[in-house]
């Protein structure tokens, strides 16, 4: 499983690359749609709706990964921190029962009450 108190490993920026849907094509449930994506480094983020999908690229080559699914029916609570004057980064935590928070930390310019609003309009 992905170590989600690693932040760094999530400084994430709104992405549109058809290539992260291709990716996670295969794991989707009948019904289940990509709705929004993110990209780090090397690691992305898909936000469906039904759940979230953390993609954490390994090795030298990136051909092996690791998948993480987070339910949206597992969130307990969740929270947004948007950007300020001094600070250009936004995070995102949610709480899932039997795992604890994770984090996400997202690059200036993210339209953070948007995913909240996708977030509510899954769980809520």
């Amino acid at each position: 499983m992905i170590d989600f108190e690693n932040g760094s490993l999530f400084k994430l920026k709104v992405t549109d690359d058809p290539g992260f849907r291709d990716e996670v094509q295969p794991l989707l449930a009948d019904g289940e749609e990509v709705a929004l994506t993110f990209e780090g480094v090397r690691d992305f983020v898909a936000f469906t709706n039904k759940r979230v999908i953390a993609v954490n690229v390994q090795g030298v080559t990136g051909r092996k990964k690791d998948y993480t699914s987070l339910p949206y029916n597992k969130i307990q609570a969740y929270s947004i921190e948007t950007d300020g004057l001094m600070d250009n980064d936004g995070e995102l935590d949610l709480w899932f029962s039997g795992l604890g928070r994770v984090r996400f930390e997202f690059k200036e310019n993210v339209d953070l009450p948007a995913i909240a609003k996708h977030i509510a309009n899954s769980t809520l």
